[in-house]
């Protein structure tokens, strides 16, 4: 029992990056109604940045604010500049682009930042020393370190909830995703509140980037990609315009994804399941979950007139 609610922990804490990057999804899908395949490598330069101004002094948990700042003004001008002059002409147009500025932003870190290739050592805003936990009963243990970025993403989390249920901004962002030509009409500025989306997804994205260096202790040009991928997931698990689905969809692939590696080698079917198929097993599971129910677990049904 111990050894299962150990896994289980592991499996939160990995699933909180997750939940994370996943909001960032959520935030511009529900703003704009485009996803952001470059939402991994636009936290990762942001952590890059985090890096050097640490680097040069300034106490890291300032030097990630400044991050997030830099990257909120990056995602609105890469909204303005590039996002809705190619979102009028044609939406696959914003699909290129978002994988054309994933290569971009990986291939920029990796010029501007010597050494990111091989890794670059990344501090923690939570204690992580050795004796830095606490013991469950079973004799599991959860370190301090996990639990703060649980903490971290439950808070950013409420804050989007307040945002888009209990402000007038939210609720713009939310017509605007759902009938841009509509909004207009109502008199919302949807120039602006699109440009919000972006600058808010790539703020929460770079505050991501940083608590996932601050984990592994180091950030490299591969940081981001596997995370990336498994929080996509996530976000459509959870459902696309779901903060709270992003949020369970995360926490769940990461237990999902933590049981399956400690899959017990004694147990029947330990031949094929294991650390080698655990995003295989987490995605099947995804897969059976979308179709029963293509919306995600927490996202809502659009229920169109024919």
């Amino acid at each position: 029992m111990g050894h299962l609610l150990q896994y289980v922990l592991n499996g939160l804490a990995r699933g909180s990056i997750y939940s994370l990057i996943a909001l960032g999804l959520v935030v511009i899908y529900r703003g704009t109604g485009h996803l952001n395949f470059a939402q991994g490598e636009m936290a990762l330069f942001a952590t890059f940045g985090a890096w050097w101004i640490n680097d040069h002094g300034v106490p890291l948990w300032l030097a990630i604010m400044i991050a997030a700042g830099g990257a909120f003004v990056v995602g609105g001008v890469i909204e303005f500049g590039l996002i809705r002059p190619a979102g009028k002409k044609s939406p696959f147009a914003v699909v290129v682009i978002t994988i054309g500025l994933f290569q971009a932003f990986n291939s920029l870190s990796g010029l501007l930042f010597k050494g990111a290739a091989t890794g670059l050592p990344f501090g923690t805003l939570f204690p992580n020393k050795p004796t830095d936990f606490f013991r469950l009963p079973g004799g599991a243990i959860w370190r301090y370190e996990y639990v703060g970025v649980l903490v971290t993403v439950l808070v950013i989390t409420a804050l989007l909830f307040l945002l888009f249920q209990k402000t007038k901004v939210g609720l713009a962002m939310r017509m605007v995703a759902n009938n841009p030509d509509s909004a207009k009409l109502a008199g919302v500025p949807t120039n602006k509140i699109l440009m919000l989306s972006w600058a808010l997804s790539a703020s929460i994205g770079a505050i991501g980037g940083c608590l996932v260096a601050g984990i592994n202790a180091n950030v490299n040009l591969g940081t981001m990609f596997g995370v990336f991928l498994l929080a996509s997931a996530a976000a459509t698990l959870g459902g696309l315009d779901s903060p709270l689905g992003a949020v369970v969809g995360g926490l769940s692939l990461g237990v999902i994804e933590s049981l399956v590696t400690n899959y017990p080698k004694s147990w029947w079917g330990s031949t094929y399941i294991g650390a080698d198929t655990a995003i295989a097993v987490a995605f099947l599971i995804i897969l059976v979950v979308l179709l029963v129910r293509p919306s995600g677990l927490f996202g809502s049904t659009r229920v169109e007139r024919v």
